[in-house]
């Protein structure tokens, strides 16, 4: 037993110094807290409400540091004398609480200081993605030093009486799944305005209820909430100016007032809209200055896309005849000077309307503009060519990627902001690739491995305060922890979800057509790719048994498992496995495979056919080697098969690579070329008509071009060397750059004639690999080489 605490504490402790690069006193890591959770007496704890926590603290002098962690739930913003300091936590579940540490010694001043927070509970309202117990806020001084930081009965908390819910209705008025929360109806006259600066006068405030003690993970016995340090960093906010007045109605506005060179008046008695467009999507927090003008509504509309009178999307750039529609916020002045309204929760739009209705005073809008917010990926990678456009593609992939991660990934920014395995793999490869950056990824495969239930499947999707189980995203999270151990030597960290992946792994076993050797009827949502031809995304076979599509997708993750297991030294496993993906695939190439369409069948009936079954039978060698590129020619010339969407033409290229044809992935883009012709600033969901204008699995080009176009592939586990196949189609060159753990690799190619290629590689110190064209192979080495190669 202590051997365990030990190992915990330290796992817990590696998990601080990544992601916020502070130690946590090991202290906290082991036992309970001093401090408590603290509440909102005389209010129902799980309903929703929005809370203020003050507490001033006096010290003689600034310290060096003065490190605290906090946390609440739902959420809270944290204050220092009157400076934002944190936003948190970081969304986990009930089993994994965060709590953020941060060293507020640079806000903190000699004498009276006061540290505020707001904490807000969306109680049914809430973010599907958001998982809660009740209404809580908890500081902690990290030592005996910040002890006078701990909330307790000394802290006071006011219950804000200005805010109400608005916007509740987004599902139904918009007509798609819309889980992300409420608007925020605020009403300036009920806020107490300077609530968290020193002066304040917080006299009728009440003194906070202790709710429980605070555990740690491994601890206690009744627990609320049981905390782990945040293991990824905190989030970017980077004001961003909104750019272009697009429309406005009842008043003249130009683009001066969204520069901030002069204010924007709003004369008594008028109503005026105002159509704001940012010219790209984007994901921030808006932030709203007036003064006076008491009694003035401003209703702020937010969407990525306008829609004509049937609620349809155009090009996206067209305003003639179109309309916005979306979720909103409302913001009622009370005459103050200089009043901020700033949304709870982050908001994602293109375009922005103002509709602002003024009583007996004139509104002055000071200033507009949002605080662009996301998780802090640095492009560390780049690429060019010999075709420009790609650089537009490459942007609008990484603005994608960008706005479809935040504490989590994001399936999509507008609508879920909900963490689904199928979308996550291919976002963290775009992370590795472009960003180098693994911590999100990280906090990701934990996430999938603490949603598992008990019959043995990661849920579908995760954090969620909903159960959502989708039997073939469990085995995309067991092919996350694939790449991840393919791009990463960190065994320590995957050797904890070899329990996990075995466990999916026996649920497809159990489920298992013994007679056919394919997979029977399976529960659940058995989702695949939103294609016209899959209903509700649900390939033929999926409900009813022996689908090739997902008895294959079964025989991809076996094959990865077994490599995954011969790598952590389990020989038998990985065995067992590979026998059985050889056993599983034979048997569906025998059953599945029409030898005169030469094309795998959704199931043995042959009724139906998809790229999807093709596609995955070259990925997991169930078609025989020989006939890989014949198969793969039918895939992409036979129109009376389902197609792949954006989505799964990830596995497509996939599958082109497998089949020595990736040459022609430069000429399979015409899907991401279409959309940016179509105004998109970020890719879509799926083929017109999208739901979702930004959605991170459609992103997959900026993982491509480098490991794809480029070539750059780990050549083991661990990326202990590197494998470069180039495949540049009809490009003249390409250069690319993307970080590996030592360091940069750089490929630099332009072809010589028709078959030759001339090359620079330049890989970091300590890293060598191979150079693949036309069959030759290059041994490379450390530093800077260049070659010519026919």
């Amino acid at each position: 037993m202590k051997r365990y605490l030990i190992v915990m504490v330290y796992f817990l402790g590696c998990l601080s110094v990544k992601g916020q690069d502070l130690q946590v006193n090991s202290a906290l890591l082991s036992k309970s807290w001093p401090s408590r959770w603290i509440s909102c007496p005389d209010v129902p704890q799980k309903d929703y409400g929005v809370f203020h926590f003050r507490k001033s603290i006096k010290i003689n002098a600034v310290p060096q540091k003065f490190v605290i962690h906090v946390s609440a739930d739902n959420r809270y913003r944290f204050f220092v004398n009157g400076q934002p300091v944190l936003l948190g936590p970081a969304r986990g579940d009930l089993y994994n609480w965060y709590f953020e540490t941060v060293d507020i010694a640079p806000y903190l001043k000699a004498g009276e200081n006061i540290l505020a927070a707001m904490v807000w509970n969306m109680g049914t309202h809430a973010p599907v993605a958001q998982v809660s117990n009740q209404t809580a806020f908890l500081v902690q001084g990290d030592t005996q030093a910040e002890q006078i930081v701990n909330t307790d009965h000394s802290w006071k908390v006011y219950k804000n009486p200005a805010y109400s819910p608005c916007s509740t209705d987004n599902g139904p008025r918009l007509k798609a799944y819309m889980v992300i929360g409420p608007g925020d109806q605020v009403d300036a006259g009920s806020f107490p305005w300077g609530w968290e600066l020193l002066a304040f006068d917080d006299k009728n405030w009440v003194k906070a209820a202790s709710v429980t003690t605070p555990v740690p993970f491994g601890k206690g016995t009744d627990n609320l909430w049981t905390l782990v340090p945040r293991n990824i960093p905190h989030m970017e906010e980077t004001k961003q100016r909104i750019l272009s007045v697009r429309r406005a109605e009842g008043i003249k506005a130009d683009d001066g007032f969204l520069k901030g060179k002069h204010q924007l008046v709003i004369p008594p008695n008028q109503k005026i809209s105002i159509l704001l467009d940012q010219t790209f999507n984007t994901v921030a927090y808006p932030e709203l200055l007036v003064s006076k003008g008491k009694g003035a509504a401003v209703k702020m509309t937010y969407a990525e896309a306008l829609v004509d009178i049937n609620g349809n999307k155009k090009n996206r750039n067209e305003i003639e005849n179109m309309h916005i529609q979306g979720n909103y916020d409302v913001f009622i002045a009370d005459g103050g000077e200089k009043r901020t309204f700033r949304p709870l929760w982050l908001r994602t739009y293109r375009y922005l309307q103002l509709d602002i209705t003024t009583s007996a005073e004139p509104l002055i809008v000071e200033d507009l503009y949002g605080m662009y917010t996301g998780y802090p990926f640095e492009e560390k990678a780049s690429f060019s060519s010999s075709d420009p456009s790609l650089n537009k593609i490459w942007d609008v992939g990484w603005r994608t990627a960008r706005l479809c991660a935040g504490e989590t990934y994001y399936d999509c920014p507008y609508y879920e902001q909900l963490q689904y395995e199928a979308d996550t793999r291919i976002q963290a490869l775009i992370s590795l690739y472009v960003s180098g950056d693994d911590r999100l990824a990280r906090k990701a495969i934990l996430d999938f491995y603490h949603s598992m239930v008990p019959e043995g499947l990661t849920q579908g999707r995760y954090p969620s305060n909903r159960l959502q189980v989708i039997p073939p995203f469990s085995l995309w999270w067991v092919s996350m922890i694939y790449d991840y151990s393919m791009h990463r030597d960190d065994k320590l960290f995957t050797a904890k979800f070899l329990t996990g992946i075995n466990s999916v792994l026996d649920w497809y076993d159990r489920h298992m057509d013994k007679d056919k050797g394919m997979l029977g009827p399976m529960p659940w949502w058995n989702f695949v790719d939103y294609t016209d031809v899959f209903p509700n995304g649900v390939p033929d076979g999926a409900d009813d048994g022996n689908s090739a599509v997902i008895t294959l997708q079964y025989v991809y993750t076996l094959q990865q498992a077994a490599k995954i297991f011969e790598y952590h030294g389990q020989a038998e496993r990985a065995k067992h496995y590979q026998e059985l993906a050889t056993k599983i695939g034979n048997r569906t190439y025998n059953l599945c495979f029409d030898k005169n369409r030469g094309l795998m069948a959704n199931t043995p009936e042959m009724a139906a056919f998809s790229q999807h079954a093709s596609i995955m039978g070259v990925l997991t060698n169930a078609i025989p080697k020989d006939q890989y590129q014949e198969v793969m020619r039918r895939v992409l010339e036979d129109k009376t098969i389902g197609p792949a969407t954006f989505y799964y033409r990830f596995y497509l290229n996939q599958a082109l690579k497998e089949a020595d044809m990736a040459n022609l992935y430069y000429g399979q883009l015409t899907p991401w070329r279409d959309m940016l012709a179509n105004g998109l600033t970020t890719f879509a969901e799926k083929p017109e008509p999208a739901r979702s204008d930004c959605h991170a699995w459609s992103a997959s080009p900026n993982y491509d071009f480098l490991a794809t176009i480029c070539g750059i592939m780990p050549a083991n586990h661990g990326f202990s060397a590197v494998n470069i196949k180039p495949a540049l189609g009809e490009l003249k060159n390409a250069t690319g750059t993307m970080p590996h753990p030592l360091g940069l690799i750089t490929v630099v190619l332009k072809r010589k004639g028709k078959m030759g290629l001339s090359a620079k590689i330049t890989l970091p110190s300590k890293l060598s690999g191979k150079f693949m064209w036309n069959k030759k192979i290059i041994e490379l080495s450390e530093g800077s080489q260049e070659f010519n190669v026919e």
